[in-house]
């Protein structure tokens, strides 16, 4: 215990001694951070924006305008609630109509100026969400293609696909940029400690000779990179923090709802924790490279 209150307190004067070479490093620290943490602000939303997705997905039967009521009693039955439909549900054509008009007003004028109802009635299917139903969807697509009185049928599995392959790169991209800055931040501290340790070499030269303990010769550098990059991690936090509730209300409020997504959320506290560890993880190698390169 004694000889952390001394690392604490000889770190706490180190840093306001070289405070000017020390913000350098503590900014570098929390500019990683920042990176890495709007990255995870990011792909966290989108994540959620995914499972959001996946789970109202609809299979989207197209129905010919000649289908018979045989028909529409056999596509029933084929949509009866199983393992992998929840519902099906039927939308007459004078329903599509009113629907498309309601979600593309300015296009309205346009339909009624082609004369009659081009949209075709429809069934849409809600599906169970669950770790196979692509492959019974794919089954399911395919099947009711072939059937009397099926015009076309649609699924968005594939785009949605494609919106979680792009969440997993942006999460690669925020990680490897992360990681790059994270280095970065620890050569800095390193350089920066390596200088209070120049401008202390006489003491620490004695404290040596007389037998002080490594904890109080090295210890107080360690501590200062752990204490810049717990700093700069609560920087990161701040800014991070100033910056999603400033663009919240009048950004990203209305693109959660044009996207249909419940609510657009900052990082959990747990996650939050974690980024003050990394940063004082990141210090602290850079201390110990420093005091042990010495």
């Amino acid at each position: 215990m004694r000889a952390l209150r001394y690392a604490l307190e000889e770190a706490f004067s180190s840093l306001w001694r070289g405070r000017q070479a020390g913000s350098l490093s503590t900014l570098t620290i929390a500019l990683a951070l920042f990176v890495l943490g709007g990255f995870l602000i990011v792909t966290a939303n989108l994540e959620r924006l995914g499972s959001e997705w996946s789970n109202a997905a609809e299979l989207s039967v197209y129905l010919k305008d000649d289908i018979s009521p045989a028909e529409r009693r056999t596509l029933d039955s084929a949509l009866a609630p199983n393992d992998l439909v929840a519902a099906h549900e039927y939308v007459s054509k004078s329903d599509a109509l009113a629907r498309f008009k309601q979600t593309f007003g300015d296009l309205a004028a346009a339909v009624d100026g082609a004369g009659g109802n081009p949209l075709p009635a429809s069934l849409e299917v809600r599906l169970r969400p669950g770790p196979g139903v692509s492959a019974g969807v794919d089954s399911l697509g395919a099947r009711l293609r072939t059937m009397p009185g099926v015009a076309d049928v649609r699924y968005d599995r594939q785009w949605l696909t494609r919106v979680l392959s792009a969440i997993n790169v942006i999460r690669g991209v925020g990680l490897v940029l992360g990681s790059v800055l994270a280095i970065a931040a620890a050569l800095t501290v390193a350089n920066v400690v390596r200088l209070a340790l120049y401008a202390r070499r006489e003491e620490l030269d004695i404290m040596n000779l007389v037998g002080a303990p490594q904890a109080f010769v090295r210890g107080p550098f360690v501590m200062e990179g752990v204490l810049q990059g717990g700093i700069g991690a609560l920087v990161a936090l701040a800014g991070l923090g100033v910056a999603f509730f400033a663009l919240r209300a009048r950004y990203l409020l209305p693109l959660a709802s044009a996207l249909n997504v419940s609510s657009i959320h900052f990082l959990p506290v747990e996650l939050c924790l974690l980024l003050v560890a990394g940063g004082m993880t990141v210090g602290c190698l850079g201390g110990l490279v420093a005091a042990w390169d010495r």
